[in-house]
């Protein structure tokens, strides 16, 4: 596919801010230390990936705002345009040793996503979309939604709540209504691959509460891109507003949403 000038911007940083991750996830990866001292390098991995995507981004296209997981948002002079960035989500992957991470950037324009790139870096998968110009996966491949149409046959993703997070009642009741549904459920730790993962028909279905909005930005264009459709779990939500969504095929949405929209 040929890009705008801004997505080719795009995929350009993902890919300089993906190298410098990899070269962070070697070491981390052999970390034998405390949490907090892992922790501690994860986060500097983090913030060093965040200032490359600043430099780039905002280097190529200085009046745009920026929203970033690491740092103050900017409001930029061009007010209609804001770049919404991620620099590594899946951060406790990483933590771990676990090759399921990403890069996301997502371009704003007037409220809306138009442009957006989620990158593996430890499989080399370059997710991306445009608005009205599909989705792609390294460069030449379309990518397109399940073509499933039975919730038996569906595996559906989420992220399970931990820590302090208000939702995981809500979410094991949810579970315990879909699992006997459907083929599986995976908890892969990462909400913008996640997305991705449905754009490109491994998952006919996800759904998740309390997300950020740098969580779920880039992969939200390229899931609508594939033919996913996504709402918030409750109809009245805007997902990019509220973190709280559910997407999948248009065949399978119907019943996957009540099954998850039923009252906790």
């Amino acid at each position: 596919m040929q890009g705008s000038a801004n997505l080719n911007i795009m995929i350009k940083a993902a890919r300089k801010a993906g190298r410098s991750l990899v070269k962070d996830f070697r070491e981390v990866e052999n970390l034998q230390v405390s949490m907090k001292g892992a922790g501690d390098f994860v986060s500097r991995a983090d913030i060093a990936a965040e200032n490359i995507l600043k430099e780039e981004l905002l280097g190529a296209r200085p009046t745009y705002g920026w929203l970033g997981e690491e740092s103050e948002e900017i409001a930029g002079q061009d007010p209609t345009r804001r770049w919404i960035v991620d620099p590594l989500d899946g951060t406790t992957n990483f933590l771990h040793g676990l090759p399921h991470w990403a890069v996301s950037i997502a371009l704003e324009h007037k409220g809306q996503i138009v442009s957006a790139v989620v990158f593996d870096p430890a499989k080399d998968e370059m997710f991306f979309a445009e608005k009205g110009a599909g989705a792609w996966l390294n460069n030449s491949n379309r990518i397109r939604v399940s073509g499933r149409n039975r919730m038996i046959e569906g595996v559906f993703a989420t992220g399970i709540p931990f820590a302090a997070k208000r939702t995981l009642p809500a979410t094991l009741q949810d579970l315990a209504r879909l699992m006997p549904e459907c083929a599986g459920v995976r908890r892969f730790g990462s909400a913008a691959l996640d997305l991705a993962y449905v754009a490109a028909g491994r998952y006919d279905g996800y759904w998740e509460r309390e997300l950020n909005l740098w969580d779920i930005a880039g992969g939200y264009l390229i899931a609508q891109e594939a033919g996913a459709l996504i709402e918030g779990i409750r109809k009245d939500q805007d997902p990019l507003a509220t973190g709280n969504l559910i997407c999948a095929n248009n065949d399978i949405f119907s019943n996957f949403a009540k099954i998850i929209r039923v009252p906790s």
